[in-house]
């Protein structure tokens, strides 16, 4: 029996149940929290593609290069404000804690979303 990994992202759910259908925009995420687990899983995984198209177009770079050598250990959800499915903005504060070469880190970033066209896109942190 193959086993099931939960999502990278923290909520529980195995991946295919939880981001995957927001990463390939089968799933809006219904909220701001849920777009910043989305994005989470995305740098765990490996998919820029979706860190771009999930990026509000004035403050998106115009490329994006994930650091092969980071690895990404955990996601912790300090705050959010606003951002719930109804809402046109949010705030969501978070703590990422990554591995690189072996030497543990974080970076702690209060991130703004806004709802545009019915998706939340990440403005700036």
């Amino acid at each position: 029996m193959q086993k099931t990994l939960n999502c990278p992202c923290g909520g529980g759910s195995p991946f295919a149940e939880c981001c995957g259908p927001i990463h390939d925009g089968t799933k809006p995420a219904a909220t701001a929290e849920a777009l910043m687990r989305s994005r989470y899983a995305a740098f765990v995984v490996g998919n820029d593609d979706y860190l771009l198209q999930s990026w509000a177009p004035e403050s998106r770079p115009s490329r994006l290069t994930l650091d092969p050598g980071q690895r990404w250990t955990g996601l912790e959800i300090l705050a959010t404000a606003d951002g719930r499915e109804l809402s046109a903005v949010g705030e969501v504060e978070f703590i990422a804690h990554y591995e690189i070469d072996g030497v543990p880190g974080s970076m702690r970033e209060r991130s703004r979303f806004r709802r545009e066209a019915g998706r939340w896109v990440y403005v700036d942190g």
